[in-house]
């Protein structure tokens, strides 16, 4: 069987990439490793913490709010279970509404993970028995994604040292919870607990929240996390995480060098970034240039350094956004089918789903 584009990933970026290709009239095929479309935003990133950033405003605005306004209701309970089935319909919904799509646009799904032989030929490992299948395509767009970054000489187990991953799924409210790193998924995420009743602590590396967000609008964002209760170090680094006790002691010491002290916490979010993830994809095999951040380089038409061979999302330069890499998907199925597809850099939005929201949208003032 042959295509004229196959799209390695079927998060944001990808999933748009193929229904576009398709739509435009191309021959289209998708691979994915997971076992449901959507990627990291849909599984397990944007549209699960979304769910319960919305769910855990009520519980606070019934705890705290409502009195004020008039409305009497007693002290609301909470049923962690419930909450986090809730987030599960709606990711749930999202995902089964992808498949709807590819179906509907008459696109082919290998369900298994991809290895690039050369320009046009895909290997494909299936998910179903292991076997392998080698697809080709006259195109290949890599929409990878990205995976947590580590910190280093700490290790991520999802249950009491987690990522965003993890941090979607806690058991129960932790009593403390110590972030490290105030980037938008941090302070997203700490809301969540800090809402639902745990005390959090944000552990940041650089002397502000919300690196890459215009400086006055972060240091007023922080004055206002200040007195919903959030607790913050900022210019201070994570030396270490020990996990011998019944708490976990967490070592900082001040990023410019200093007295050390320890921190206790009933879990520890680590959310210090993401990093491109291509893994098992065999670029350097075949020649695809990386950059010193593990990135795919491409041009203003996202080729990489190899023809017929594409990349777009957050595996490549740029913000790392679900809507940046749809549009880069459209821009890209364009281009493969003759027309003209770009995209503005200087107009995408960003926002962090707190309360209040912060938005940005342009260059800061800094910029």
């Amino acid at each position: 069987m042959s295509y004229d584009l196959l799209v390695i990933g079927t998060g944001p970026g990808g999933y748009v990439c193929a229904i576009r290709a398709a739509q435009l009239g191309l021959k289209v095929a998708v691979v994915e490793k997971r076992a449901t479309h959507g990627g990291t935003c849909l599984n397990v990133g944007c549209i699960p913490s979304k769910a319960l950033l919305y769910a855990s405003e009520f519980f606070e605005e019934a705890g705290h709010k409502f009195a004020s306004m008039g409305i009497g209701v007693s002290t609301p309970t909470l049923d962690l279970p419930a909450m986090l089935a809730f987030k599960d319909k709606g990711v749930d919904g999202n995902v089964k509404g992808v498949e709807f799509l590819l179906k509907k646009n008459k696109v082919d799904v290998f369900f298994g993970a991809g290895k690039i032989l050369s320009a046009g030929k895909v290997e494909v490992t299936l998910n179903s028995d292991g076997s392998k299948q080698v697809v080709e395509t006259k195109n290949i767009v890599i929409a990878t994604g990205s995976d947590v970054a580590q910190l280093p000489g700490v290790t991520i187990d999802e249950e009491r040292i987690v990522s965003s991953t993890g941090a979607l799924t806690l058991a129960k409210v932790p009593g403390k919870l110590v972030v490290v790193g105030a980037g938008v998924i941090g302070l997203e995420l700490g809301s969540v607990w800090r809402r639902l009743g745990a005390q959090v602590t944000v552990v940041e590396y650089l002397d502000r929240i919300l690196p890459g967000m215009d400086g006055d609008v972060a240091k007023s964002f922080q004055r206002i996390l200040a007195k919903q209760g959030f607790d913050f170090k900022l210019g201070t680094k994570v030396t270490g995480v020990d996990t011998k006790g019944k708490t976990l002691k967490v070592s900082i010491e001040p990023a410019a060098g200093g007295a050390a002290e320890t921190l206790e916490a009933d879990v520890v979010l680590v959310a210090i970034g993401r990093v491109a993830y291509t893994a098992g994809l065999g670029l350097a095999d075949i020649g695809v240039e990386t950059d010193t951040r593990g990135r795919v380089v491409v041009d203003t038409h996202f080729k990489s350094s190899v023809d017929g061979i594409y990349a777009i999302g957050d595996v490549i330069a740029g913000p790392m956004l679900a809507h940046k890499a749809e549009d880069e998907g459209v821009a890209v199925a364009e281009i493969l089918a003759g027309k003209a597809g770009h995209v503005n850099y200087d107009v995408i939005p960003g926002v962090v789903y707190t309360f209040p929201e912060v938005a940005s949208v342009g260059k800061t003032e800094e910029e």
